[in-house]
């Protein structure tokens, strides 16, 4: 099939998440200058860049997470392991302002070292973000989708010990969870590995 997703898909729910899929959750941590706590997980979420360390979220709408990084400049994203999955699911409750989402879900809070907000404390990794940059994405005819994207460079990394092993984090051990299409989610249970081809050695 084809179509244009300004015309509609036909379909009885939209594809396009489960298209561009898996994408990892970003459990992001916010805080605002009034020390109010937010805890919620975005499938909006990924890395561009190494040097510096940078990562983003997008959040569909003004909510709290983008409103309170833009606030105070700061987030922690936070690794969802298969562990930790229902709870974060916990953590996307519509829950008002004020509602800590971290007792909500029965998570315990940690201490970041180099920002405000805190991290989840089970969490086999987290980064702690510094916002470099917020935008504002406009469609085809220029009026604004409505959603917020916030980058911030990564000044600080927490990994958990019992997830190293070899000198690498052990993605399958953690099995980072994340976001397909609909209401279905994917964790890392198997990998692969190959190497990148290099120009003028023969191909074996």
């Amino acid at each position: 099939m084809f179509y244009e997703p300004a015309k509609g898909h036909g379909l009885p729910h939209d594809p396009s998440k489960a298209i561009v899929a898996p994408r990892p959750i970003g459990w992001i941590s916010t805080v605002n200058k009034a020390g109010e706590v937010n805890l919620a997980p975005y499938s909006f979420f990924n890395a561009f860049s190494t040097r510096p360390f940078i990562v983003w979220f997008s959040s569909e709408g003004e909510k709290d997470s983008a409103t309170f990084a833009e606030e105070t400049g700061e987030f922690v994203a936070n690794l969802v392991s298969r562990d930790l999955a229902e709870k974060m699911v916990r953590t996307a409750v519509d829950a008002p302002r004020g509602v800590p989402e971290f007792d909500y879900a029965d998570l315990t809070m940690a201490p970041s070292r180099l920002v405000a907000p805190p991290r989840v404390a089970a969490a086999p990794a987290a980064l702690e973000c510094r916002v470099t940059e917020i935008l504002r994405p406009k469609a085809l005819d220029g009026t604004l989708t409505g959603a917020v994207v916030v980058a911030g460079e990564v000044v600080g990394v927490h990994i958990d010990d019992a997830f190293l092993k070899d000198g690498m984090f052990d993605i399958v051990k953690a099995g980072n969870v994340g976001r397909l299409g609909y209401m279905d989610y994917a964790s890392v249970s198997e990998i692969f590995s190959m190497s990148r081809p290099r120009w003028g050695k023969t191909r074996t």
